[in-house]
C-alpha cells in the first residue's frame, strides 16, 4: 500500500465531493491500520492537505500563468498539494524524496507531460521559497493561513485583524488530545498514574477534574485503559458545556441532537449511571457510535431514540434538564474538522432558522422548574448570544442562569460559556444554561 497515493485520492475525494471527511477517513484509517501502514503519515498528508490547499494554490500560482492555472484539473492540482504540503510543512520528510515521490506518482497515475509539470512547480519553488502575500490584510490571512477570504473578513468585522490571525494559527496547529476520565470508574489521579508508568504524560486540566490533556494521544488511545472504558476522548470546551447542564444522580434528562455521543455519555457518568438520559438523534449510523461508546463505558442508563430531534415526541414538559446542542457552523472546530472551514458559508439564513426551531422545541419538554442548556460549536454571536436573547425575549418563561455559577468564571462572558480556542487551548464553544419558571 502506497500512504501517498492513499492520501491522494483521498483527498481529490474530499475536495471533488465536497462533503465532510470524518467517514471517509475513518473508512480508509482502518484498511490502512489493518495493514501496518504509517497511518500517522496518512492523516497528517490527508487532513494537512484539505486544511492548507488555498495557501498551496496561491504559491503554486506564483510558478505558473494564475489564468492557465485556474483551468488545470483538480486531480493535477492534488498532486501539486501532495508534493509542495511534504516541503513546506513535514521537516521529516526530506525535499528530494518529496519532489521524487510525487513525481513517480504523477507518472503512475497521470501521464509524463503531468509528471513534468509537478516536477518543474516543485523544483522552482525550492529555488525560490519566498512567497510575497497581497497588502489587504483580510486577503494576506486568507492565503497565508489557508481560509475563505470572506471568512477572514467576517472575523476581523467581530474580533479584529489582530485577533483573527490568532484563531487562524490556531486552527492550523496539531491540537493536544483531550481526555475524559470515565468518573463511574476511577480517578483523574488514577488515570495520571496508570499512565506515567507507560511513559505517557497526562496534564490535568485547570477547566476540570474529570478531564486530562496529553500531548501522546496515540500512545494513550492504544492502551487498554480506553477500550476498557476508563476515560473518553472529549474536548474540555463540550465537557464544559455538560458541567453547565449540571446533570445530578436519578433526573430524567433529554438530550436532542444527542450523536455521536459525547456529551450524553458525560451526562450519563455525572449521573452516576443512576436515572435516565433519552438520547435523540436521526442519524442511525452515528447512534451507533453511542451505542458503542456507552457499551465501552458501561453506561445502561442511556435510552437510544434514531428520530429527527426537531419534530421528536410527544411534546411533554417532563424532563428535568434538557440539553439541545444545535447544528451549528461549526468555527470552533476547524482545528480538529479539516475540511469545515471551507464550507461554513452553506446558507447560514437557514442555518439560524434552524436552531432557532430547535431551542423553541427543546423548550416544551423542560418541566417547570427545570433546566434546558442551548449549545453549538461556533463562536459566531448570530448563532449564540442572539439567538438566546431573541429566546429569553418571547419565553417569559424562561430566565438566564449566570454560567459563572457551573463552571470557572474565565470560560464565560455576560452569564454565557465562551471559550476562544487560542485563549484557552480548546475548541471554541457556546452554551446558554436558562431556567423554567412555571
Amino acid at each position: 500500500m502506497n500512504i501517498r497515493q492513499e492520501a491522494y485520492h483521498t483527498v481529490v475525494k474530499i475536495l471533488k465531493d465536497k462533503e465532510y471527511s470524518d467517514t471517509l477517513l475513518h473508512q480508509k484509517a482502518k484498511r490502512i491500520k489493518e495493514s501496518q501502514e504509517n497511518l500517522a503519515l496518512f492523516y497528517n498528508l490527508t487532513k494537512g492537505i484539505v486544511k492548507m490547499h488555498l495557501k498551496l494554490d496561491y504559491i503554486i500560482q506564483q510558478f505558473t500563468d494564475p489564468r492557465r492555472y485556474q483551468s488545470t484539473d483538480l486531480k493535477t492540482r492534488c498532486l501539486l498539494y501532495l508534493g509542495l504540503y511534504q516541503i513546506i510543512f513535514m521537516n521529516s520528510i526530506p525535499e528530494h524524496a518529496a519532489v521524487h515521490e510525487t513525481v513517480q506518482l504523477a507518472k503512475t497515475l497521470m501521464s509524463p507531460a503531468t509528471a513534468d509539470f509537478v516536477n518543474a512547480i516543485l523544483r522552482s519553488y525550492l529555488r525560490e521559497p519566498a512567497v510575497n502575500y497581497p497588502e489587504n490584510i483580510a486577503l494576506r490571512i486568507a492565503y497565508e493561513h489557508s481560509y475563505p477570504p470572506e471568512l477572514i473578513r467576517q472575523w476581523i468585522d467581530l474580533w479584529g485583524a489582530e485577533e483573527t490571525e490568532y484563531l487562524a494559527l490556531f486552527f492550523n496547529e496539531n491540537p493536544e488530545l483531550h481526555l475524559r476520565v470515565n468518573t463511574t470508574a476511577t480517578s483523574q489521579a488514577k488515570l495520571i498514574h496508570y499512565f506515567s508508568k507507560r511513559d505517557v504524560r497526562l496534564e490535568p486540566s485547570s477547566a476540570s477534574p474529570n478531564l486530562l490533556t496529553t500531548k501522546q494521544g496515540e500512545e494513550a488511545l492504544d492502551a487498554v485503559a480506553f477500550s476498557e472504558g476508563y476515560f473518553s476522548v472529549q474536548d474540555t470546551s463540550a465537557a464544559l458545556i455538560v458541567e453547565l447542564l449540571s446533570p445530578q444522580p436519578e433526573e430524567n434528562i433529554l438530550d436532542l441532537f444527542a450523536a455521536p455521543g459525547g456529551k450524553c455519555t458525560y451526562i450519563a457518568e455525572l449521573m452516576n449511571n443512576t436515572g435516565e438520559v433519552v438520547a435523540v438523534d436521526k442519524i442511525p449510523n452515528k447512534m451507533k457510535l453511542l451505542k458503542q461508546a456507552a457499551d465501552r463505558l458501561q453506561l445502561t442508563n442511556i435510552k437510544q431514540v434514531v428520530a429527527d430531534s426537531f419534530t421528536y415526541g410527544p411534546v411533554a414538559p417532563a424532563y428535568d434538564r434538557v440539553l439541545v446542542d444545535a447544528p451549528c457552523s461549526g468555527w470552533g472546530v476547524f482545528g480538529r474538522k479539516s475540511d469545515l472551514r471551507w464550507q461554513v458559508h452553506q446558507n447560514l439564513p437557514e442555518l439560524l432558522k434552524l436552531q432557532e426551531k430547535a431551542l423553541i422545541h427543546a423548550a416544551n419538554f423542560v418541566k417547570p422548574g427545570g433546566v434546558l442548556v442551548y449549545s453549538t460549536c461556533t463562536m459566531n454571536p448570530a448563532e449564540n448570544e442572539l439567538q438566546v436573547q431573541k429566546f429569553l425575549k418571547q419565553n417569559g418563561r424562561y430566565s438566564l442562569v449566570n454560567a459563572a455559577e457551573y463552571i470557572p468564571e474565565r470560560f464565560t462572558a455576560a452569564g454565557f460559556l465562551v471559550t476562544m480556542p487560542y485563549k484557552h487551548n480548546m475548541d471554541g464553544a457556546f452554551a446558554a444554561k436558562m431556567v423554567r419558571s412555571s
